[in-house]
Parts: structure tokens; C-alpha cells; sequence
């Protein structure tokens, strides 16, 4: 690959994660790759691990004043990006950073505009079975505005040509991110290509931060955008 890749990495209360998961991004097998932090202003000592171990590592790292959610984290880093694709990258450790290429490859070979990793393409679906459910039924109802046959509409990797990305306005502040992002790159005439990738799910004990509220959202953000 000689095109670069951004990595926008949106984070909020990420103390105990960040650092292994921007290692991870440095080890992925990708050369030439611009990684973007954007701190949803941390309450847990996220802040000081970025400046004092993060800093030298990283592209550049963003800081929001207030909380504002996942969407207006991503937001602020897709304006910031200068590679020829964006990638979205949790700061959890539930995706593998070593499977850029499997999601970016379709992009850099011209083959598509948008991908998306799928958890559950082809392969046993994985997590908690409310998750499951709850993706399930978002990602089906997604389609039926949409008309994009996906099966994992609510996945963290998606993967961008940075010129369209950067055209989209995003609205939604939270997790209807994914659901907006969906419904505009749909209405753009765009198809979005799936991949499958790995999944390694935590519980809301370990750092979830969706909830039922966000699934609620998420059905008014599919009516809305559509």
C-alpha cells in the first residue's frame, strides 16, 4: 500500500486501554498511517496518559472541553485527517488493528469507496446476546432504507475514501453516528462493501458505554436521516 491511512481513535475514560490500543495501531501492518486521537474529555486520568505516553506516538491527539459522545469525537477527527482513507478505530481492545488491510484493501484497489468490517459475515455471530439482538434489529431496519443488505450496520471498522467522508455532514453526537453515516453514504448512490473481521466483545462491567437509550436513538436516527 502506498496510499495513507488515518486512523481516527475517538476515547473517553480509556485509561487502562489506550496505550495498548494505539500500540496496537502502530503494529498494524499498514506503513504509511497518520493516527488521530480525539480525547472525549476524560474524567479518569485518560488526559495525563495521552500527554505523558501517548503524545510522542501518535499524529496528533485532539482534546474536547465538554462530553459530547463517539459522533462528535469522530467529527472532529475526520476534519483532521489527511490520509487518503479513515479508518475507525474504538479505543477498546474489541477489534484487531492487525485487519486494516482486509477492510482498506477494497479502497486502495479502487473496488469500492466504503467498507465495513462485519462480525458477523460468514461467520458464528459473536457477543452478548442482547448486543446481538439489539444489532440485529438495527442493522435490519437500517436496511430497509437503506437497501444495503448489510450484516453489522453498528460496527466500529469503517473505512473511507477521506474526500467523502469529509463531504458528509454528521449531525448525530453519540452512537447515531453509525445509523447517520449509514443512511448518507446510501443516499449518495454509494455501496458499501463488507468485509468480515474478528470481534473480541467486553461487558458493560468492563467498559461498554452503549446502552439502551442509544438503541432508541438509533431507530429515530434511521426514520430521520432516511
Amino acid at each position: 500500500m502506498s496510499e495513507k491511512l488515518s486512523v481516527v481513535i475517538p476515547c473517553y475514560n480509556e485509561k487502562e486501554n489506550i496505550r495498548s490500543i494505539v500500540e496496537a495501531v502502530l503494529a498494524s501492518p499498514v506503513p504509511d498511517k497518520e493516527i488521530i486521537v480525539v480525547d472525549d474529555c476524560s474524567k479518569d486520568g485518560t488526559r495525563t496518559v495521552l500527554e505523558e505516553e501517548i503524545k510522542p506516538l501518535v499524529s496528533k491527539i485532539i482534546y474536547h472541553d465538554i462530553n459530547q459522545g463517539k459522533g462528535a469525537a469522530l467529527r472532529t477527527g475526520f476534519k483532521a485527517a489527511t490520509g487518503d482513507v479513515v479508518i475507525v478505530q474504538d479505543a477498546d481492545l474489541e477489534y484487531d488493528p492487525k485487519e486494516y488491510p482486509r477492510v482498506v484493501q477494497p479502497i486502495f484497489n479502487g473496488e469500492a469507496e466504503v467498507v465495513y468490517g462485519s462480525r458477523f459475515l460468514h461467520q458464528k455471530r459473536k457477543g452478548y446476546l442482547a448486543n446481538r439482538l439489539a444489532n440485529w434489529g438495527l442493522t435490519t431496519f437500517s436496511n430497509l432504507f437503506t437497501r444495503q443488505g448489510l450484516t453489522d450496520m453498528e460496527t466500529c471498522y469503517k473505512a473511507f475514501k477521506r474526500e467523502i467522508i469529509q463531504s458528509i455532514e454528521i449531525k448525530e453526537n453519540r452512537f447515531g453516528f453509525e445509523p447517520e453515516i449509514t443512511s448518507k453514504i446510501s443516499k449518495k448512490g454509494i455501496r458499501i462493501k463488507e468485509v468480515p473481521i474478528s470481534y473480541y466483545p467486553r461487558s458493560n462491567e468492563e467498559g461498554k458505554k452503549i446502552g439502551f437509550k442509544d438503541g432508541l436513538r438509533a431507530l429515530y436516527v434511521i426514520c430521520r436521516y432516511h
